[in-house]
């Protein structure tokens, strides 16, 4: 089996998300892992945009749909706060990049982490996006069959719970204050406990993953049985018409 889907799709993917989550428990890694991580993630997100680089050069070819559209605002959106992401963590570098002569910024770090923040979300959308391509790859991998009934029963169920945690996480963490650039002085506690704070995280990301999943499943469904306006219901060749 060809290992180049296996390693783009999804362990490349995965290993940012996962440097991506480890570089928001700043005040438990402190500031050098912190640097380190981040500039790992950058590596291989620079890797990431080579692997996909088709992408870009098909920006303008080819016909534009309402899910094209919101795809590649969506990708638009988290390229410019990647790119926020990155200026800022070279400006307010305490250590991988302290010897540039870049004045440090307070501003820039409430900005910093704003766009982090921000990236979490987008991060969660897109991979809303894409769930279904990865469970493809999944299956695939695993050699699982397509449709088994206790199995989607299961994933539902859990769906479901993970969908609850993420809410709940929202108001554990304060997302909703981060997301907005409201200053609080909230801080996880480290010195009581680690691993719920990459809990929450996690669930926080799951949940718009969640909710994008099923809105374009959806929306999919819809596409396929609403009729054209003023078709009647039918072509001219006796089939229900279809929007492309």
């Amino acid at each position: 089996m060809n290992s180049s889907p296996l390693i783009n799709r999804l362990l490349l993917p995965g290993a940012m998300a996962f440097l991506l989550l480890l570089s928001l428990a700043y005040w438990w890694l402190e500031n050098v892992p912190h640097e380190i991580f981040g500039t790992a993630m950058f590596a291989l997100l620079a890797y990431h945009i080579v692997v996909n680089r088709f992408w870009f050069k098909n920006l303008f070819r080819g016909r534009y749909d309402r899910r094209r559209a919101f795809v590649v605002a969506l990708h638009l959106a988290l390229i410019v706060n990647m790119i926020i992401l990155l200026v800022t963590s070279v400006v307010i570098s305490k250590s991988l990049f302290s010897a540039l002569p870049i004045p440090d910024s307070i501003y820039l770090r409430e900005v910093h982490w704003f766009s982090a923040y921000w990236v979490m979300i987008i991060v969660g959308i897109h991979l809303g996006l894409h769930w279904a391509r990865v469970m493809a790859l999944s299956r695939s991998i695993l050699g699982l069959s397509p449709i088994c009934a206790v199995r989607t029963l299961f994933l539902r169920i859990a769906t479901v719970l993970l969908a609850g945690l993420g809410v709940w996480s929202f108001s554990v963490l304060g997302v909703w204050t981060k997301l907005t650039f409201t200053y609080s002085l909230d801080v996880w506690n480290f010195k009581t406990s680690v691993t719920p704070f990459f809990g929450h995280w996690a669930a926080v990301v799951a949940l718009p993953a969640i909710v994008m999943h099923y809105a374009m499943a959806r929306w999919r469904n819809r596409q396929r049985t609403w009729p054209t306006t003023g078709s009647q219901g039918k072509a001219s060749g006796g089939e229900v018409a279809q929007l492309p």
